[in-house]
């Protein structure tokens, strides 16, 4: 995991893209949590159920295999993307935000953007940052050459963009 928590400090601080799914999205709110909230213990249940900083625990119920829709904050780059203030999405994860983390959270730059229907964080992006934007849910199952899902393209594009 460090090599991973790496690359997402670098791409944070360095303006690059950086698109984490699933558990992408997760290694990106343990990122934030410990070098941006100063949580230098924040983890992860999978790895370490009994950490007394979870900022990813297990779901109460898994997503693995679920459709279900979002509702993105107006005005955010996710909503921009899709063309939209709601989707509906794909998901695999069994892992989420700890419910007892949010408000901390909440408490830096990095914005939730997008919410299921219980209100649950299922979208994270950085505004100012061109492209830094986690989903809990996988977009890319759904891409396809003749319909690429819009998520990746933005993040395709940003990343051409930001090696000009």
């Amino acid at each position: 995991m460090h090599r991973t928590l790496w690359a997402i400090r670098t791409a944070r601080e360095n303006l690059i893209p950086c698109f984490g799914t699933c558990g992408g999205f997760q290694h990106l709110v343990i990122e934030y949590a410990r070098n941006v909230l100063g949580f230098k213990d924040a983890q992860h249940a999978e790895y370490d159920p009994d950490a007394s900083d979870l900022f990813i625990s297990q779901l109460a119920c898994s997503l693995a295999g679920r459709e279900m829709s979002l509702t993105f904050s107006h005005g955010s780059q996710v909503a921009a993307i899709y063309g939209a203030d709601a989707a509906t999405e794909q998901y695999y994860c069994q892992f989420g935000v700890n419910p007892a983390s949010v408000p901390l959270l909440k408490n830096g730059p990095l914005k939730v953007t997008g919410s299921d229907s219980e209100g649950e964080i299922r979208v994270i992006e950085l505004p100012g940052h061109p492209f830094f934007i986690g989903a809990l849910f996988v977009p890319q199952t759904r891409s396809r050459p003749e319909a690429p899902h819009p998520l990746v393209t933005a993040f395709l594009k940003a990343a051409i963009e930001s090696s000009i």
